[in-house]
Order: structure tokens, then C-alpha cells, then sequence
């Protein structure tokens, strides 16, 4: 089955082609980076707009780039939620009519889950069941997966998610947009244990997370650090440590408590290279296996909407003619 993915859930324009007995085709990305830039963070308003102009030029180039017809296509999958509405609403209503107009069936697929299968687009895909640390820019989740659609809750953040965090913490100590790859690039130069923040609810049982502690920890600390380039760079060195040192032992946590044997990381934020480092060693330490996706799939893509999709439709799931789109929906409220 070929299918067509179209994501548009925030800041970053994308389409794919996945075909269940070749794989994916083809993707690409336009991202908004250069537009929000100015403004330090993403501007909803203009993230629609720009979605509006970019995204049917996108679909033209793939389908020139692969000389394919749109006729090829056997479904399509969008983006239905989570994520800013406005941007959502170019993405499923240029899927929702391009479906009809090709008279193929359309599915809304839940951004997050997309996320958590994005690993299986690697030529060594985890297997069922396994636990998940999906960890971004507006989630921080540890999901226990059975299977396609049967996902457990296990921990999530209960204020800042890990890469809201990172690019709240980068805003305050006054570096670039994007924050958070900015201060991961800055602590590669801090040295380390000139500042220890804590790890937030590490402490006590559970694996629910909670960042914005940090955050404060890191404002105070450079308010009254000397403030040198060196004083910045060691404490994001501290910050992205504690972050990290947390997600770890939450990992360690969640594989203990479900003896899973696979541990899959997603988002964002698995694209830090400190995270994968740590995670890697945690594997080794727990013999277990540890999958991430290729960095070019841990931030938002289409090609791991159009794979997420592909599964629903061969297994049978079909949307009727409504434009779905949700600023918030519970990943359990996908099963």
C-alpha cells in the first residue's frame, strides 16, 4: 500500500511516501526556523500562513522528484493533533481533499504515536513490545507499547517538558533560536561539576518528570555567577546534565518496573547526542536493546506520519469525510 504523509503539526512544513513493500520513497521538510527567528520562539499566526504557502508546493516537488503519479497514491495520513490548531487545519484539510479528489481513503494519525514508530523506519526495527521515551519540544512521555494503538501511560511531565525546558533555559541565558540544540552546542564547552543542579523527582517513587525547577536553578545560578562566557557555558553543561541524568534513571525506572527487554527513544530531544551516550551505556548496563531514529526523523516529519498511517489502513481503519484536527489529544485516546 503507498501511502501519502502530511505533517504540519507546528512549525515545519513536511510530506513523505511510504510504501509497505518498499519502504519510504521519499520525504522533505521546509522548516519556519528563519521565520520564528526573529521573534524568538513560534508564532502560530504565521506557522498557518506559511503552511499555506508551502505545503502544496512541497507535494508537486515529491511527486516530480520520484516521477510518480498522484494516482499511484493508495491513502493518504495527516497530522490530525496534538499540536497548534491553525497548523493542523492546513494539514488535514489539504489531506482530507486531496483523498477525496483521488477517491483513496484518509486517516488522521496522532502526532506522538508517529513519533514512537518513527524508530521502525530503520533498517533494524524494534520489535513489540517495548518502552518508549518520547522526549521533545512540548512532550516528555514513557510509554509502555504492546502493539500498534495499545499504548500504557506510564510517566509524563507534569509542568515544562524536557526541550521546552532546554529552550526556555537557552532563552534566559540569552542564546540563539533554536534554544535547545544552541545550549547543547554551548555545554559540549562547560566544565563539568563547577555547578550541580538537582534531578527533580528522583528522589521519590514514580516516573512522572518535573523541569521547571531547573529552569529557576539556572536563572539563579547565572544572576549571580560571574558572567563570562566560560560561567555560561558550565552551566548549561550542569543544566543538560541534570536533565539528561534524569531521563536516565526514569528509563532505568520504567524498564525495571515492566521487565521490557527493548527501550525505544523519540522526539526532539533524542537527537542529543549526551542522551544517547547515556542511554547506550544504561542498555549495556540492563542487557537490553536501545533503538532511536536517524536524526533527520527525530524532529517533526512526514515520513513517520505516512508509516503510522499505513499501518491503521492496512489494518483497516478508515475516517469518514470530517476534517479532524485536536490542539490536545491523550496518545491513549488513540488506542
Amino acid at each position: 500500500m503507498r501511502i501519502l504523509g502530511i505533517e504540519t503539526s507546528c512549525d515545519d512544513s513536511a510530506v513523505a511516501i511510504y510504501d509497505s513493500t518498499c519502504g519510504l520513497l521519499a520525504h522533505k521538510i521546509y522548516s519556519q526556523t528563519d521565520i520564528h527567528r526573529l521573534y524568538g520562539g513560534v508564532v502560530p499566526e504565521l506557522a498557518a500562513r506559511d503552511h499555506l504557502q508551502k505545503l502544496l508546493p512541497l507535494l508537486i516537488q515529491l511527486f516530480k522528484d520520484l516521477n510518480i503519479s498522484k494516482k499511484s497514491i493508495e491513502g493518504i495520513a495527516y497530522t490530525a493533533g496534538p499540536g497548534l490548531m491553525g497548523a493542523l487545519l492546513v494539514g488535514a484539510a489539504v489531506g482530507r481533499s486531496l483523498g477525496w479528489a483521488l477517491g483513496v481513503p484518509t486517516l488522521g494519525v496522532h502526532h506522538l504515536e508517529g513519533h514512537l514508530l518513527a524508530p521502525m523506519l530503520e533498517p533494524n526495527p524494534p520489535q513489540f513490545p517495548f518502552v518508549a521515551l518520547l522526549v521533545s519540544g512540548g512532550h516528555t512521555l514513557l510509554v509502555e507499547v504492546q502493539g500498534l494503538g495499545r499504548y500504557t501511560l506510564l510517566g509524563e511531565s507534569l509542568d515544562d517538558a524536557a526541550g521546552e525546558a532546554f529552550d526556555k533555559t537557552a532563552k534566559l541565558l540569552g542564546l540563539g533560536y533554536p534554544g535547545g540544540p544552541a545550549l547543547a552546542q554551548l555545554a559540549e564547552k562547560g566544565q563539568a561539576g563547577r555547578y550541580v543542579f538537582p534531578r527533580p523527582m528522583t528522589d521519590r517513587p514514580g516516573l512522572d518528570f518535573s523541569f521547571s525547577g531547573l529552569k529557576t536553578a539556572a536563572l539563579n545560578t547565572w544572576l549571580n555567577a560571574e558572567q563570562t562566557e566560560q560561567a555560561k557555558a558550565d552551566i548549561a553543561h550542569a543544566f543538560q546534565t541534570a536533565v539528561i541524568d534524569t531521563l536516565v534513571i526514569k528509563c532505568r525506572r520504567a524498564l525495571q518496573q515492566t521487565r521490557a527487554q527493548r527501550l525505544v527513544i523519540a522526539g526532539g530531544v533524542s537527537a542529543n547526542r549526551l542522551l544517547r551516550e547515556q542511554l547506550a551505556v544504561l542498555a549495556q548496563k540492563l542487557n537490553i536493546q536501545v533503538f532511536f531514529p536517524r536524526v533527520e526523523f527525530c524532529t517533526d516529519n512526514a515520513a513517520m506520519i505516512a508509516y503510522a498511517g499505513c499501518q491503521r489502513l492496512l489494518a483497516g481503519q478508515r475516517d469518514d469525510l470530517t476534517i479532524k484536527a485536536q490542539a490536545r489529544w491523550s496518545l491513549t485516546e488513540s488506542n
